[in-house]
């Protein structure tokens, strides 16, 4: 049965129903309901609602809940979220499972509480120190910031990674219908790795430290993790696409400028042009296989981004393999208007516009 939300509330209710029992996090806006609705609804279904005197103290208070083998989440925006990625490192590296929710607001430094797109790179290639990548699902919609927070923790378990759900302002304060997961009841003791259990555990998760000087040689940890990875950029890609089979210009876009595409695309369809979407809901692994099919065939996909500086474009530059010129439309703080791009697309088939 469907449910009229907020997109803020239907991610935290969906992330009780897959099963979290400890939230820790700081309020900042534009993702503070996160907070407010776990702070209730957690213990009302018998998990741990901390709200820490930090960023810092968020990201390393669900460590220990991870090593001991729950579900564990946390999130935040803006600068708050940049004060987590050492901690999202330590959990790549030690190899734990958690959810992190980045509701992303716009600008560098302080910023603004509106909503932007600027948090990319910072998530898919890796924000903290030392080189990792790790899973990041991109909704554009109410419904996927439920979706994804459960596939979320599926993979995060699948994996032992650290997984983002990459949402924004608009999407998570938002109203809209909803039909929530139903009600999970993992096991505690269901994972031979966490605290207290006896079984096998790889390099990295025989101590929950990451000290890698003498108890263990680089050379043992170095392929161990890298076929993991590999194994995700195989397995984990995800998009959408729309009425890209024919499509001479393909947008690609992800998160609430996705949804704008979309009009465009059934706009520009009415005038003639033969326009798609790749939408990107994973943005790592970046869906580099959806683009394989069309390399060679499109005149050109146009990436539009809620950004002043582009950042996904770098990742359709390398998905094109030179096979396909790649267009940048930035929309700075504004999201883009459907008018807009049908200009811009009619500006690459006419050759006017810059190739990036």
């Amino acid at each position: 049965m469907k449910q009229l939300m907020k997109g803020n509330n239907a991610l935290a209710e969906a992330a009780v129903r897959a099963g979290c029992r400890l939230f820790a996090g700081y309020p900042i806006t534009p993702q503070s309901e996160i907070l407010e609705y776990l702070s209730w609804r957690l213990p009302q279904a018998g998990g741990e609602f901390v709200q820490t005197e930090s960023e810092l103290a968020g990201i390393n208070m669900i460590i220990g809940g991870a090593a001991a083998g729950q579900r564990v989440m946390t999130s935040s925006s803006g600068p708050g979220f940049s004060l987590k990625q050492e901690g999202i490192s330590y959990l790549a590296s030690i190899e734990l499972p958690a959810v992190i929710v980045d509701v992303a607001r716009f600008g560098i430094g302080l910023g603004d509480v509106t909503v932007g797109q600027g948090d990319y790179f910072q998530t898919t290639k890796g924000g903290g120190h030392g080189g990792y990548f790790i899973p990041v699902y991109a909704p554009s919609s109410i419904q996927e910031n439920a979706d994804f927070v459960v596939k979320a923790f599926e993979t995060a378990e699948k994996y032992r990674t650290p997984v983002i759900v990459l949402s924004d302002a608009s999407i998570g304060q938002m109203c809209g219908s909803v039909e929530l997961p139903e009600q999970q009841y993992p096991k505690r003791d269901r994972f031979d790795w966490a605290l207290g259990a006896d079984g096998d555990r790889p390099p990295m998760g025989r101590k929950m430290t990451d000290r890698m000087y003498t108890d263990f040689a680089y050379e043992e940890y170095v392929p161990h993790i890298c076929s993991r990875y590999n194994e995700m950029k195989e397995n984990e890609q995800l998009w959408e696409e729309v009425q890209a089979e024919d499509a001479e210009v393909l947008l690609v876009s992800y998160g609430i400028s996705s949804r704008i595409c979309k009009e465009a695309v059934k706009i520009g369809r009415s005038l003639g042009l033969k326009l798609g979407l790749i939408r990107p809901m994973t943005v790592w692994p970046f869906p580099v296989k959806a683009f394989r099919k069309y390399n060679g065939k499109v005149k050109g996909y146009l990436a539009v981004e809620m950004i002043p500086i582009p950042q996904m474009i770098e990742d359709v530059y390398l998905a094109a393999h030179g096979a396909a010129p790649v267009y940048a439309m930035p929309t700075g703080r504004e999201i883009a208007s459907s008018e807009d791009i049908i200009e811009n697309v009619k500006a690459i088939l006419n050759g006017t516009k810059e190739v990036y």
